[in-house]
């Protein structure tokens, strides 16, 4: 049996079509420009803190919108994508209308960005920015014991690294993550290298191999739910199949969807409609109990 990856042998375009969204989906700016007036409605409709920093580095910020009401709500966090180099947490303002209306205080985060920062500065900022909800969420309404995660992307690995991280060697209980949501992430950073984003990413084989949280220890066991499009390439999907494996023999039992009539970016649609697969399992994650 051959230990080449599954990417060798594809021809410079096909390995493009398949590792690169964009390339896959040209008309990738529709989505973004279908959701924006929703978005600008949340924006503004919603009680907002902007721009909370959660380190020195100016895209080291987030927005929490908090759940009305006295007693202390559970607590969503989002990442977005944008292949670790693109895109803002105001964008997504829209993710967090439907869970404030379920009582869900919501948490947009931003993070560094290449080719400003490495992919190593990516995740630790990500990491950063959940250890300072941990924190300080209480001081905003929110429930420190009860934090769901979800992403999109760049974002869907991000919430896996957060979930291969030692929380405790923080003094983070790692029981405080209950849910997780992971939608058409890449997980397997490798592949990256040989496409066009790379001028931008600028990943080498150290760094792509350090973040592949298909080979890293889940530390994290709550339970998770994964989705990707149907109408994505299928080495796209791969990577929503292998990470699930990953999670299996780690001890998690995931759910596992690939949603027929979604492509890449305007899956992100199922979830601001707030009544799809995808955003009834968010939900359901973020009021889920502790074990």
């Amino acid at each position: 049996m051959s230990n080449d990856p599954i990417w060798a042998g594809l021809s410079p375009e096909e390995h493009e079509f398949q590792y690169n969204p964009q390339a896959a989906f040209p008309n990738f700016k529709d989505a973004q420009a279908a959701r924006a007036p929703v978005n600008a409605a949340a924006l503004s409709k919603l009680q907002r803190h902007a721009d909370l920093a959660y380190g020195d580095h100016p895209l080291r910020k987030l927005d929490i919108y908090p759940a009305a009401g006295d007693g202390k709500a559970s607590v969503h966090v989002f990442f977005h994508g944008g292949y670790w180099r693109a895109q803002d947490k105001q964008n997504f303002a829209c993710v967090a209308a439907p869970l404030v209306a379920a009582g869900v205080t919501t948490v947009v985060v931003n993070y560094e960005l290449c080719p400003g920062s490495t992919l190593d500065g990516v995740a630790e900022s990500a990491l950063a920015a959940l250890g300072w909800v941990s924190r300080e969420i209480a001081r905003f309404g929110g429930d420190p014991g009860r934090i769901s995660l979800s992403g999109h992307s760049a974002g869907a690995h991000l919430v896996a690294e957060c979930l291969a991280h030692d929380w405790s060697a923080e003094g983070v209980d790692p029981g405080s993550i209950v849910g997780a949501v992971l939608i058409s992430g890449i997980y397997d950073p490798r592949p990256v290298i040989g496409t066009s984003v790379n001028a931008e990413v600028r990943l080498t084989e150290d760094v792509a191999r350090r973040r592949d949280v298909e080979r890293r220890p889940v530390r994290v066991g709550c339970p998770a739910s994964l989705f990707a499009g149907g109408l994505e390439p299928w080495h796209w999907v791969d990577q929503t199949y292998r990470y699930a494996h990953h999670l299996h023999r780690s001890g998690v039992n995931p759910e596992v969807h690939v949603l027929p009539r979604w492509g890449h970016f305007d899956i992100l649609n199922d979830l601001v409609e707030g009544e799809g697969p995808i955003s009834n399992a968010i939900l359901r994650q973020a009021l889920r109990r502790r074990d």
